[in-house]
């Protein structure tokens, strides 16, 4: 063995040069290497272990480890080496790629220092809060030590900067899921959901990954005038699929058509003969469509208004008017209500009522005027 080792050519080494060494201690803020062919110890300070910054060396190398280093500076009694040089060497081209090619990939999230996430690449990389998620974190400390997946999303070796996005990923896969889920949705389709925000005009609900429409009008069969009055953030809903865009990616949904209809057992709910309150809301040439239950209105034929003859229920009723109605007739099938105002209103008194002599007659026999005016005439 001794012969071996006599033999192995003593090398005298320059700055820049790549060797090869194994590790023979770990100090606390050093390593010591024996480097093949020289007769210096080597030396990696814990500065140069690592593009991260470490506490102590043993959090870098182990007794034994074989190493790929730079040399960075030749003195009397050893050689100054760098890992770190070689790893970032090795790393930037591994990185390019990457970054070329927009691979995603997974790693371990060593720091988290002001400002976002740090990851050890063979070089630094830096994770800027923004693009840590989509949504905001106020506490980061949990990510440390975990493993996360990253797009590379800037890059520039002269700058040694590095720039990484697990943000990036998480949109891309959800841009991915819309797609699919956008593909399978049809009109028609019943399927769960949840409130994710409340407008004037309607609701968005998430139904799996991307979110649709309940417009105002669809979140219920009563009239609405603020959607918070109906649904609330957060709320589990069910929705009916109405219509599909898949080129500009809009969903129309409806709460309303999951709720049993305003019709189901219309003629328990208003029997005939049977007196309910409601509101006017239109008026049309021949009668008026009165509300007796949310989203039931029935009709009030021009003839049911009243006693007398009228020409157009304007001259009688007006919008938004509270009546009280008579069921005349109540069909389910058709969606059918007859009502009648008129049969709730008193008959009006007859103008020509029987004829009332007058108080002077009164006491003469109807034979007695009749015969005075059959004598008069025949004088």
């Amino acid at each position: 063995m001794s012969e071996e080792l006599n033999q192995v050519e003593v090398k005298s080494f320059e700055i820049g040069d790549k060797v090869t060494g194994q590790v023979t201690k770990v100090e606390e803020k050093q390593v010591l290497v024996a480097v093949p062919g020289s007769k210096l110890d080597g030396i990696i300070p814990i500065s140069e272990l690592s593009s991260l910054h470490i506490e102590k060396a043993s959090d870098a190398v182990h007794e034994g480890d074989q190493l790929e280093l730079e040399v960075l500076k030749v003195e009397e009694e050893a050689l100054i080496l760098s890992k770190r040089k070689v790893d970032a060497e090795k790393a930037w081209e591994s990185l390019e790629q990457k970054f070329q090619s927009g691979e995603v990939f997974e790693t371990e999230v060593k720091d988290v220092v002001k400002g976002g996430l740090v990851v050890d690449l063979g070089v630094r990389g830096f994770v800027p809060a923004s693009l840590v998620e989509s949504y905001f974190v106020e506490d980061f400390s949990d990510y440390k030590g975990s493993n996360l997946t990253f797009k590379i999303v800037e890059l520039d070796k002269e700058k040694n900067r590095l720039i990484l996005s697990h943000r990036a990923v998480v949109e891309e896969e959800k841009g991915k899921q819309k797609q699919n889920r956008l593909g399978a949705l049809q009109a028609g389709q019943i399927i769960d959901g949840r409130v994710q925000r409340i407008t004037d005009f309607g609701a968005f609900v998430d139904i799996g990954g991307i979110d649709g429409l309940v417009h105002i009008s669809q979140l219920s069969y009563e009239h609405v005038d603020k959607p918070s009055d109906v649904v609330q953030e957060g709320q589990q809903v069910q929705v009916k699929v109405l219509s599909v865009d898949r080129d500009n990616e809009r969903i129309s949904l409806s709460i309303k058509e999951t709720l049993p209809g305003p019709w189901i057992n219309i003629a328990e709910k208003a029997p005939k003969g049977s007196i309910l309150e409601g509101t006017v809301k239109r008026l049309v040439s021949y009668g008026a469509f009165v509300e007796v239950f949310p989203g039931v209105e029935g009709l009030v034929h021009i003839s049911q208004i009243a006693h007398k003859h009228i020409g157009t229920p304007h001259e009688v009723l007006k919008e938004g008017q509270e009546v009280k109605v008579k069921v005349l007739d109540a069909n389910e099938n058709v969606q059918r209500l007859s009502l009648s105002i008129k049969e709730l209103l008193e008959k009006e008194v007859e103008e020509n009522l029987d004829y009332e002599l007058p108080e002077e007659s009164k006491g003469f026999q109807l034979g007695e005027v009749i015969g005075d005016k059959l004598k008069n005439l025949r004088k």
